[in-house]
């Protein structure tokens, strides 16, 4: 199914006992791009996101967040700056004797000066952080692609629309190219039986220059062309496979032969209906920007 590169994907739960939040975005962008805001001491957790998204992802500048729960029951280690609540005491025996205060200072006084303590945890279990990662960006993942998905088919949609209004017109050009040699035709006789009078006029001269009117205008091969450029076209957005980039190069084909088909008419209205086509392939290009 054809994806858009747009889409929001969000699981907030809880996981093994923590609260775990894995969000992710992403827009329009040549290659995949993945940016991760993880929590402080948990960068080993990208890894897994990376190995995560790229299932599931080939294009698209794509951010994700994820935020974990710290483990409340890791051992933790308390140690004291000595020296520093050494300084602490000593100064508030100062303030004491020098202002002739009453005598209150405390363990708690001098604990409230809480950068004398270093708080050490036991490091989390790295293999149960990547496990719970994996858990949770999956169930966003679910999410973020079905959104893709919707918007893919709209695109689809839209672009198969697109098509088959271009394949409309070339029909129109097909049906009357032919009938401007024929208008050519009539038009050098008339011009020429104005000149030369009651001169006779070669019927193999007007012939020859009709002929060679034809083939400068000819856009058989074009039209078939293009024809087969859209047949490609629509079975690429009729497939599974992340095609954004292919299909850019089918639109770049299109409109080389619908500029080739618009140097060679000249007839007005077929020129009107070559700058319609070139107007729906411009479409089809900016909604093509958004498909992976």
């Amino acid at each position: 199914m054809i994806k858009s590169m747009t889409g929001y994907g969000r699981f907030e739960g809880v996981i093994d006992g923590r609260n775990v939040v894995f969000e992710i975005k992403s827009v329009n962008h040549r290659f995949l791009e993945l940016t991760c805001r993880t929590p402080r001491g948990c960068g080993f957790i990208e890894e897994t996101i990376k190995n995560l998204v790229s299932e599931y992802v080939t294009r698209g500048k794509t951010d994700v967040y994820v935020s974990i729960e710290a483990d409340d029951e890791l051992a933790a280690d308390v140690s004291i700056n000595h020296s520093l609540a050494a300084g602490y005491v000593k100064a508030l025996r100062e303030l004491r004797d020098t202002y002739e205060l009453a005598d209150d200072i405390s363990v708690s006084a001098v604990a409230s000066y809480n950068d004398i303590f270093t708080v050490r945890k036991a490091p989390e279990n790295e293999e149960k952080l990547c496990a719970i990662t994996e858990q949770a960006g999956r169930m966003a993942l679910k999410d973020f692609v079905a959104m893709r998905e919707r918007e893919g088919e709209k695109l689809r949609a839209d672009v198969l629309s697109r098509c088959d209004r271009i394949i409309e017109i070339v029909a129109e050009i097909e049906e009357k190219s032919p009938e401007t040699v024929k208008q050519y035709r009539e038009k050098l006789y008339s011009r020429l039986s104005e000149v030369l009078g009651d001169t006779t006029i070669d019927p193999q001269r007007i012939l020859t220059e009709a002929a060679i009117f034809a083939d400068k205008t000819a856009v058989d091969e074009e039209t078939v062309r293009l024809r087969s450029h859209i047949d490609q076209l629509r079975s690429m957005l009729s497939g599974d496979e992340a095609v954004g980039r292919k299909i850019d190069f089918i639109v770049q084909e299109m409109n080389r032969e619908a500029n080739t088909t618009g140097s060679k008419v000249s007839d007005a209205e077929l020129a009107h209906k070559v700058v319609d086509i070139k107007a729906e392939i411009e479409k089809i290009r900016e909604q093509i920007q958004n498909i992976e």
